[in-house]
């Protein structure tokens, strides 16, 4: 132990890497989902506007249209409330800034508004994990309204506008719910299940198990352990978000039953039967059976309900026994005795977030006023390029500057060649932008640069609702806007240092050690119950995957005390076979039914 210890005396600077920041990923399976229901969304209430001869008031449509672009990983049940917030959280956005923009229209009052606007929609985006596309939605049309002319009696009007597509939104995100009702929860089922596979493929490798000497494939392995844990983690959550278990619920948490027991004994495990389970689920074919509906209930335990954070909460039901009550205690952050230990709303939600909301406002604020200085018509285009560089440390933060850099500049010539097929009259205005719209959620998973290359000229065509403009003038000052913004954002970061990143990771080791402790003690009880077992299982489930994230996160801040990787990674090893006993103390049919 103090071999490891002693590796926190260093303070080292990462490298910020440029190798393989533009490369290009596989995109998401879902790809056509968000692009199709933006452009939906986005057309119907412009294409009227167009109509009406209004679309100077295109803008704010846009801001309720927008909203479509989130939850579609989330369940029916949940992504309803989901897309409510975030249209809620919209129009409290647009209202303030619309409010103060008729109140003032000092630019430097605005940008700071701007900026203070830009860290808030940073720290409840990362507290409520609502997904991508993040905050950038959300300070983009913030920031866009907060320079538009307006007068306070205009402002109902327009917030009127904005909730009505924001209701239409809302319409478009649960639609395909009417067809294909448990959609979500079946891939993220099918995730799970070609994680685990992956994860079986490198344990067993061409030549048996792979060793355990710690060596580069050691640390190979055990990230694809980390990471099939993490898909079999968020398949569970999106169960249990999905509230009622009807026939095909069922049948998807015997599949991820499948998936953890494939993780407790990958080498008793076919990873082509994994694959094929997963395969079946694409479409609307049956749900593939796996284990008796008796079975799954036993595995299952208790109904486990979600916390307002979206993890879950076990313990809620009274078949649990003694430890129904020690995992409300554990996992409650609202009860006395955490709120004692320093992990209640504040220190375990909203304190951990100081940093990086910090580093938004500032950097969001620098760039709008060195825009200003320069005297670029448009400052929130870099107070938006700053914020968008936001991410969980540095490393990626870097890596999403020199994307949005190359993204932008690359569509700035995409715009000058679109342009005069743009200005032949508003309507092919508005098919440009829905076309545009579609090609940004359509590539954007692929990497961010690509995406920005079909948003750079959308965001210019908006400009242009309330009148066609001189494309030179627009693409220098974008280019200007994008270089400020990049440059002064990620600035403002490196001067904002996170230095509680290596503290959370000490949190989180500690929690995956009550968590592994509660797991084990269990295990060694004569008679848990069921229910207390599957609990403390989902418990330390949820612990792992937090701990790695947490060191992810922790590992690409530039400066700070060397991080305890060894540690980590002991940690992630113990607690994934303490999962894996559990499993095999859960029943020995589990393992009978995957070895058939």
């Amino acid at each position: 132990m103090s071999s490891v210890r002693a590796r926190h005396r260093a303070a080292p600077v990462r490298r910020l890497p440029l190798a393989g920041v533009l490369r290009l990923n596989r995109p998401s399976d879902i790809w056509f989902k968000p692009a199709l229901s933006v452009v939906v969304a986005v057309g119907v209430p412009n294409l009227t506007l167009l109509a009406l001869g209004r679309l100077d008031l295109a803008l704010y449509s846009m801001a309720g249209s927008l909203c479509a672009l989130y939850a579609h990983n989330l369940p029916y049940a949940a992504r309803g409330r989901a897309l409510a917030r975030v249209v809620l959280g919209m129009l409290a956005s647009v209202a303030i800034a619309l409010v103060t923009a008729s109140l003032t229209s000092s630019a430097v009052v605005l940008v700071a508004v701007g900026a203070l606007l830009a860290a808030a929609h940073k720290a409840v985006s990362d507290l409520t994990r609502i997904g991508p596309p993040g905050p950038v939605i959300f300070t983009f049309i913030s920031s866009a309204s907060l320079f538009a002319p307006q007068t306070l009696g205009q402002v109902p009007g327009h917030l009127a506008l904005a909730a009505g597509a924001g209701a239409w939104a809302w319409l478009i995100g649960m639609a395909p719910g009417l067809v294909r009702p448990h959609g979500p929860e079946r891939r993220a089922t099918a995730r799970a299940l070609n994680a685990a596979a992956a994860y079986v493929d490198l344990y067993v490798g061409a030549d048996g198990p792979v060793s355990t000497s710690g060596g580069r494939g050691e640390v190979g392995h055990e990230r694809a352990r980390a990471a099939a844990a993490a898909a079999v983690h968020a398949a569970w959550q999106s169960l249990l978000a999905a509230g009622a278990r009807p026939e095909p619920r069922r049948a998807l948490e015997g599949l991820v039953v499948r998936a953890e027991v494939a993780l407790a004994a990958p080498a008793d495990t076919d990873p082509a039967r994994l694959r094929a389970w997963a395969r079946d689920l694409r479409g609307t074919n049956p749900v593939p059976r796996v284990a008796s509906g008796r079975d799954a209930d036993e595995l299952l335990g208790v109904e486990v309900e979600l916390a307002e954070t979206g993890r879950p909460t076990p313990g809620k039901s009274g078949k649990s026994g003694k430890g129904g009550k020690g995992e409300r205690n554990g996992r409650n952050g609202r009860n006395g005795r955490n709120r004692k230990r320093g992990t209640g709303w504040w220190t375990g939600g909203l304190a951990p977030l100081l940093p990086l909301a910090l580093r938004t406002a500032l950097g969001c604020a620098l760039a709008g006023y060195v825009s200003l200085a320069l005297g670029v018509g448009r400052p929130y285009w870099a107070l938006v390029t700053a914020a968008s560089l936001y991410q969980a440390n540095l490393t990626l933060t870097w890596s999403r500057g020199v994307q949005r850099v190359v993204g932008n500049l690359v569509g700035v010539l995409l715009f000058a060649a679109v342009a005069p097929l743009a200005h032949l009259g508003p309507a092919a205005l508005v098919l440009c932008c829905l076309a545009f719209n579609f090609g940004a959620e359509a590539l954007i998973s692929r990497n961010y640069w690509l995406g920005s290359i079909c948003v750079t000229p959308m965001a210019l065509l908006i400009t242009e609702f309330t009148g066609f403009q001189e494309p030179g003038a627009l693409m220098t000052d974008r280019v200007v806007d994008t270089v400020v913004g990049a440059v002064v954002g990620f600035m403002a970061a490196v001067a904002v240092t996170n230095r509680r990143a290596g503290d959370r990771i000490e949190e989180a080791l500690a929690a995956v050690e009550r968590a592994r402790d509660h797991a084990a003690r269990l295990i060694a009880a004569d008679r848990p119950g069921p229910g207390a077992l599957e609990a403390a299982r989902r418990r330390l489930a949820a612990a792992l995957v937090e701990l790695r994230a947490t060191a992810d996160a922790a590992a690409g801040e530039w400066w700070q005390r060397a991080l305890p990787q060894e540690r980590v990674m002991l940690a992630e090893q113990a607690g994934h076979r303490t999962l894996a006993a559990t499993v095999r103390r859960q029943g020995p049919h589990v393992l009978e039914d995957a070895e058939a």
